[in-house]
Formats: C-alpha cells, sequence, structure tokens
C-alpha cells in the first residue's frame, strides 16, 4: 500500500510540485511523520496537511525540513517561494468567486420581491388597490427620502382662475390629465430609480461595503475588518475582526486551513511570521527554531501582543491575535534570549 495518497487534482501544478518535493525528501529521510514532527517542532497534525497538499508549509518548517534531512535549504526555499505565490493567485481566484456568488445570491433574493401594490381613485372617488402588475403613481414618495420628479402640470388661463373666497369669475377648470406616454415613461423612471437603489445597497450589504457601520481602533491601520459575524461564519470559526483581539487563533478556529503566512524574516536561527487569516480577520506573530527566553510580539496600530517561550525543549512561540484590515497592516518582532532582535517590514 503507498504511504501518500494522490494530491488533489485541484492543486496548482506549482504547488504539487513542491508538495511532491516534501514527500520525496522525508521518504528519503526515512522518517514517520511523528518522528518529523519530533524533529522540527512543527505539530504532526500540521505535517499531514503539508504533506497532503491541504496546506502549504510555511517557510519556517521547510528550513527546518532541509536541515533535518541534510538537504540544501537554498533551493527548497526557492521552490516554495514559487509554490507561496501559486496558492497565494489560488487564493485570489477562490475569494473573487465566492464575491460572485454572494452578488449573484443578492441578485436572486431581490427577484423575489415583487412591486409593492398601489392605491388609485376610480372615478367615483372610491379608492381600489393594485397588484400584481401594477406600478407606482406619480406623486408617491420614493424609498430612503428620494423625491421623484413631477412633471409641471396644465393649468388654466389666469382669467379664469379662482384666486380666493369672494373673487369673481368662474371656478376653475380642473388641470388635464397628463398624456398617457408621460405618464409611462415617469413610471419607468420611478422604477429605474428603486432598482438602482435597492440593488446597490444589497451589493454593499453582501460584499462588506465601507459604511459607516465599520468602527477604527486607534487608527485606520487597526481599523477593524469587514468579516462575516455570527452565523456567516465558517463552522469552528469562533470569532473576526476585533472580537479575535488577545485570543488564541488556534482556540477560535482561525489557524489550519485558513491561515497564511503573510510576511516571513530570519532572526539569527529562528524563524519570524507574521500569520493571517482573511476569514478571521486577524493576524499574529509567530517565531519557529526557537530557544527558552526568546520572544515575539505583533502590532498592529495601537494594538500590541506578545508570546514568550518559558519551558525548555520548547521551540515555538505564538502571540494572541490582533484585528487588522489586511497582512500588511501587522508587524512581527522578535527578541531572542542572547539579545538578538529583529522585526518584518
Amino acid at each position: 500500500m503507498p504511504r501518500w495518497k494522490a494530491l488533489p487534482d485541484e492543486l496548482d501544478p506549482q504547488v504539487k510540485e513542491f508538495a511532491t518535493q516534501l514527500r520525496r525528501l522525508v521518504d528519503r529521510s526515512g522518517l514517520s511523520v511523528a518522528a518529523l514532527s519530533d524533529r522540527t517542532g512543527y505539530a504532526r497534525t500540521s505535517w499531514e496537511r503539508y504533506l497532503s497538499g491541504r496546506l502549504l508549509a510555511p517557510k519556517g518548517a521547510v528550513v527546518a525540513l532541509a536541515e533535518v534531512t541534510e538537504t540544501d535549504p537554498v533551493h527548497l526555499t526557492t521552490m516554495w517561494e514559487l509554490a507561496e505565490r501559486a496558492w497565494s493567485r489560488s487564493e485570489l481566484r477562490h475569494d473573487m468567486t465566492m464575491e460572485a456568488i454572494r452578488i449573484s445570491q443578492a441578485r436572486a433574493a431581490l427577484g423575489e420581491f415583487g412591486a409593492p401594490p398601489v392605491t388609485s381613485s376610480s372615478g367615483d372617488g372610491k379608492a381600489r388597490r393594485r397588484t400584481g402588475s401594477a406600478v407606482a403613481m406619480p406623486g408617491i414618495a420614493g424609498p430612503a427620502g428620494v423625491s421623484p420628479t413631477i412633471p409641471p402640470q396644465p393649468t388654466a388661463p389666469d382669467a379664469n382662475r379662482r384666486e380666493g373666497p369672494g373673487s369673481r369669475g368662474p371656478a376653475a377648470s380642473p388641470p388635464p390629465a397628463p398624456p398617457g406616454g408621460g405618464r409611462r415613461r415617469l413610471t419607468m423612471f420611478l422604477a429605474g430609480v428603486v432598482g438602482v437603489v435597492v440593488v446597490v445597497a444589497a451589493v454593499l450589504f453582501f460584499t462588506g461595503g465601507d459604511g459607516g457601520g465599520r468602527k477604527n481602533q486607534g487608527n485606520a491601520a487597526s481599523a477593524t475588518p469587514s468579516t462575516a459575524t455570527g452565523s456567516d461564519l465558517p463552522a469552528g470559526v469562533k470569532c473576526a475582526g476585533a472580537g479575535c483581539t488577545g485570543k488564541d487563533a488556534e482556540a477560535m478556529g482561525c489557524s489550519g486551513d485558513l491561515v497564511t503566512t503573510a510576511k516571513t524574516v530570519t532572526v539569527g536561527a529562528t524563524t519570524l511570521e507574521v500569520r493571517y487569516s482573511r476569514t478571521c480577520g486577524a493576524a499574529w506573530g509567530r517565531i519557529t527554531g526557537a530557544a527558552r527566553g526568546d520572544s515575539v510580539r505583533v502590532t498592529a496600530g495601537t494594538t500590541t501582543e506578545r508570546g514568550d517561550i518559558t519551558a525548555a525543549g520548547d521551540t515555538i512561540a505564538y502571540t494572541p491575535m490582533v484585528a487588522v484590515r489586511d497582512a500588511a497592516a501587522a508587524k512581527a518582532c522578535a527578541t531572542l534570549a542572547s539579545g538578538r532582535t529583529g522585526c518584518t517590514t
């Protein structure tokens, strides 16, 4: 029975080639996944995802694998960079597809609403309701304060107009009804205005537009991202945006397949990363290949979170999450026990 299952067909060729190379290195080393976890400091479940193509391995894990398999890390990290670009392109295509689905759902939902019934007066003065294909009549206010323009009504000559009580002359004649063609044009105009306003409002709602409900945390860099909340979150995800600040990414369901490595830098023998989850609208810092006394912190705007390695033998530390609009708003820094420091850009 083969050791590895076939990689997913939908994987980008660059990502598939990289995952295949990782499998070759593991096979050549003779290490089990559990032993690989012990030697690299990365969890067994993480390596299972990396080697199955379900998740792109971070650069720190790639460097660690090169070390334990005595492989030149330069060539391996070059393959990783190509794979990460391909992975990012795939994520972008996925996001655009989901955006198109949301817009289609919004349009489909709007199609379920019919025109509202309106009333009109018959010749005997009694109101009657129209339903089905009824349209709005001139003079009815539009939605959200939109006031439709009413064509000027023809009036009788001054000589025949009554100006008030006691005035002489015949009573004013009622103005003639506007021609049918003008009424139809006005009705079509009003229907167009209503349709545009409703569609724009629906698109903003479903795509998380920059409405007035968005709040800032200190400054623009730390503004709460437009992310799903409550029942809109994927299964297992327990926070979004500002609700994630100060919380553990794994406990809140923001890690695993939902996370990418946004920035990476090497500080001595330690790899420093900014980890980012678009679904949760949050980022956090991580150091790998570290030692006791090393620490990592992540900053977004005026918010800073910190993680430390306090136990002997530990090699990985995470910070709690900070809410960010995008990954570029987060910066991670590492301080090693040796006194050496370094930060991402």
